[in-house]
């Protein structure tokens, strides 16, 4: 009865294999970051600068996550992080992007 010894997480939004894996781990969180710190500073005008460069480090990180990544837990976080970058890094280039008053 091996299925009475291994739970079933097979349908579970966050299935694991229970091992550690403590890079991935990282770069979703640290993608989660960015991606809210340049979401939430999208929203006023004077801080593009720090929206656009937050929101591309965040999709940079996001993207080399979701190429190591091995499962769901990992995707899902990395998905949402890499999101809000998007949203935050489109933003801030249209109110100034990355270099706006600062070249030319």
């Amino acid at each position: 009865m091996a299925q009475a010894v291994h739970p079933n997480v097979a349908g579970s939004l966050f299935a694991t294999d229970g091992k550690p894996r403590p890079l991935q781990a990282a770069l979703m969180a640290l993608t989660l970051a960015l991606g809210l710190l340049s979401f939430i500073t999208s929203f006023f005008h004077g801080l593009h600068l720090l929206t656009a460069w937050s929101g591309l480090v965040g999709l940079a990180v996001g993207i080399y996550g979701q190429w190591i990544s091995v499962t769901t837990r990992e995707r899902f976080g990395l998905i949402l992080g890499l999101g809000a970058s998007g949203v935050g890094f489109m933003i801030g280039m249209a109110h100034g992007g990355l270099f706006g008053g600062l070249l030319g």
